[in-house]
């Protein structure tokens, strides 16, 4: 009997897991949009390595960007901007200067910038484009 409460449960978790990472696909799609409609080219989504992950790596004129997407429908526990913790800056720096150290190492030498972009609402009018949200002092 337990077994089978636990397979009724799991293709709801799983259910909920995949429209969560529809939503996130859909909102770092929506900011690879906002941004080349800015000039900005997106030259990566999706990077990730052991310990850390960057959504957008884009290239502003001469600089390197580092996007973390922010999706947020409620702000009971914070709006988007506080959802990105110390630690998950850390993970981005990280995943940043592994980048660079690889795929992006042509880059290397550019200045590079930790941008948020931030939003309520899969839809470009709520969003906000934090430039320089954060240092990777």
């Amino acid at each position: 009997m337990k077994r089978f409460l636990e397979g009724l449960q799991s293709p709801i978790v799983n259910a909920a897991a995949a429209g969560t990472q529809a939503r996130g696909d859909a909102a770092e799609a929506l900011a690879a949009r906002f941004l080349s409609d800015r000039g900005v080219r997106v030259l990566a989504r999706k990077v990730r390595c052991r310990g850390g992950e960057i959504d957008l790596i884009a290239q502003d004129g001469e600089t390197v960007v580092f996007v973390e997407v922010r999706l947020r429908s409620n702000a009971r526990f914070g709006g988007s901007a506080a959802s990105i913790s110390g630690c998950k800056r850390r993970r981005i720096i990280h995943a940043a200067s592994w980048w660079l150290a690889g795929a992006g190492k042509s880059m290397a030498h550019r200045p590079c910038r930790f941008d948020a972009i931030l939003m309520s609402a899969l839809d470009a009018q709520t969003i906000q484009w934090l430039q320089g949200a954060f240092d990777a002092d």
